[in-house]
């Protein structure tokens, strides 16, 4: 788990999780150049419409969670350790 946190790409990982995190970063980076062609990538990888249904929606709303908080100003619970950014 730490070396996916560290830095996922360097991570041993099997290729359909390689494939449900390089989504979910392009997503939240830049959603604006999603296409259907990443849809089709996750189907190769062996998810069917329910998990990239679901994929999205969670993939999503953590963003969405995420700027409401970030637009509040709210800080982060003491658990959470500092960002490095």
């Amino acid at each position: 788990m730490a070396a996916i946190k560290k830095d996922w790409r360097a991570a041993s990982l099997e290729s359909a999780d390689r494939s449900l995190l390089g989504f979910a970063e392009k997503l939240t980076t830049s959603p604006q150049d999603m296409s259907a062609a990443d849809v089709r990538k996750l189907r190769a990888s062996g998810f069917d419409d329910r998990a990239i249904h679901d994929l999205v929606q969670v993939v999503s709303y953590f963003n969405y969670i995420n700027r409401i908080a970030d637009g509040l100003g709210t800080d982060s619970e003491d658990f959470f350790p500092p960002s490095a950014a």
